[in-house]
């Protein structure tokens, strides 16, 4: 019997979740657990799908100051004051380690519109409006327009962006890969859950070398 849930690397892209300043700046709010080790191996991930010319795609949030666009969760925060993923603000920009060069800026409007915004070769930014990176957003039918069979995920806020992009993307019958040392906030048991629901878990390393492996397409570490 063939196995559903088995990565194919002729068919894969990099996704990476929220990786925005605000993040990581000392005494935000929303600052993530991990950063030490998640962002060298985010990094590492970048450079390697780059390096194969794999697509990449970047999730960012942004709030816009009235809270209108807001999760329920954060809206009166925001309505209130707090200043985090302002659109054309420092915070909300990506982290220089997943930039392909120095400069890159989001587009707000652009974003907004439902757009991807091009900064490279086969690598795009795209705005999802909660959680996962496949409500209300165009990115299924970017992937299938591409062939992409296989998601490898990456980036920061496990408990949420994370796991809802995987729920997500398992409903619509991608195959997938978690690399757990490039996540922040994740729990073992959070992890294991996910290898239980047929989601590959590889660290940065072991994800490149099957990556660059002269392995038949399908087969993983």
């Amino acid at each position: 019997m063939p196995d559903y849930t088995l990565p194919e690397k002729q068919t894969v892209a990099l996704l990476t979740l929220s990786a925005q300043r605000d993040f990581t700046l000392p005494g935000s709010p929303v600052r993530a657990a991990g950063l030490a080790r998640a962002i060298p191996a985010m990094k590492r991930l970048v450079d390697g799908f780059r390096q194969q010319g794999a697509p990449i795609y970047h999730s960012v949030r942004l709030y816009r100051p009235d809270g209108t666009n807001v999760d329920v969760c954060r809206r009166q925060a925001v309505e209130e004051g707090l200043r985090i993923l302002m659109p054309g603000s420092f915070g909300s920009e990506l982290i220089d380690e997943v930039k392909p060069k120095a400069g890159i800026r989001l587009d707000p409007d652009l974003l907004f519109a439902g757009k991807f915004q091009s900064i490279g070769e086969k690598e795009a930014i795209f705005y999802r409006p909660r959680w996962g990176a496949f409500h209300d957003t165009g990115l299924e039918a970017e992937l299938k327009a591409r062939g992409v069979t296989t998601l490898v995920i990456c980036g920061f806020s496990f408990a949420t962006g994370t796991r809802a992009t995987i729920y997500e993307a398992s409903a619509r019958d991608f195959r997938l890969v978690l690399v757990p040392d490039a996540v922040c906030n994740s729990t073992e048991e959070g992890v294991r859950e996910l290898g239980r629901m047929g989601v590959y878990l590889l660290n940065a390393e072991n994800c490149l070398t099957w990556l660059t492996s002269e392995e038949r397409s399908g087969e993983a570490a």
